[in-house]
């Protein structure tokens, strides 16, 4: 099967040249450089991956372009955008244009640009993606939602995916899912598409995530398989990564192998205009 991970993050070490973020704490203690991750996506069977910078890594985007660029049939970069760069408008306007890009990671969950969302002050940002086809990757907390809803029905052509079913960071089971019915009006909006990524994160059941099985249904039921990508966050996995993989590949009866090709990675891929053609298929054994 091809499989194609929607997010994973790759960082440098804390140095005086390059300082983590203050108050940023990284999934773990080592730095995770390319060249691991693409061993640890060789053994699992994965035949690529989106990279975004961690938030403890600042603004920086050099290393996930480095490594997109220099794998270009493995890797594809997010890179984070910084809506508050005196050029943050006429940079969305080139920003496809950068080798090995894909689109950007924006976090409105962080109290920094949370205002900014609720009180539609980055209508420009949208209308300046809408007009470069840029994709925009989101992290957004369940209550922001509704925010989302509404800039998607305002700019039909804009390009959106929610991270991680926009789930609260470091919450679990029933807290984590508490407000879960907030992201399932997104769905009526052709132009969002979700991340069904990092979910065993949310929970303290073990494989096969029993818990999980329930949620994953009510948004196949919701958006179908085609706008659902599968995705790790693989540094924050408290599971192996094959058990992440076999979560939607073996544990899910009711889903078809038509619908695991979209969900694994074929959505993914289309939505991101990156052709699988120059990729061989990875099958797990």
């Amino acid at each position: 099967m091809f499989i194609a991970d929607a997010q994973a993050h790759i960082w440098a070490a804390n140095s005086p040249a390059r300082p983590w973020v203050a108050g940023r704490v990284p999934h773990r203690a080592t730095a995770l450089a390319a060249e691991e991750l693409l061993q640890l996506i060789d053994a699992a069977g994965v035949a690529r991956c989106v990279l975004i910078p961690p938030s403890w890594d600042g603004e920086r985007n050099d290393l996930v372009l480095a490594a997109a660029q220099r794998y270009p049939d493995r890797f594809a970069a997010m890179g984070r955008f910084d809506p508050e760069a005196p050029d943050a408008a006429q940079r969305i306007a080139t920003w496809n244009d950068q080798p090995g890009m894909r689109g950007f990671r924006i976090s409105f969950s962080l109290p920094r640009w949370s205002a900014a969302l609720e009180e539609q002050r980055v209508d420009w940002l949208w209308r300046a993606a809408e007009a470069a086809g840029v994709r925009i990757a989101l992290m957004v907390n369940q209550a922001q939602l509704a925010l989302v809803d509404a800039v998607a029905a305002r700019y039909p052509g804009l390009k959106l995916v929610i991270c991680h079913l926009a789930l609260p960071t470091d919450e679990k089971d029933d807290v984590a899912f508490r407000h879960f019915d907030n992201i399932l009006p997104l769905a009526k909006r052709a132009n969002v598409m979700v991340k069904v990524s990092a979910l065993p994160a949310y929970t303290s059941a073990p494989y096969p995530f029993l818990p999980l099985h329930p949620y994953i249904r009510r948004i196949y039921d919701a958006f179908g398989p085609r706008r659902m990508f599968w995705g790790t966050d693989l540094a924050r996995m408290p599971c192996t990564y094959a058990q992440a993989i076999a979560l939607f590949t073996e544990e899910l009866p009711w889903l078809s192998a038509d619908d695991k090709a979209w969900i694994m990675g074929r959505g993914l891929c289309e939505w991101l205009g990156w052709p699988c053609a120059a990729t061989a298929p990875m099958v797990r054994a």
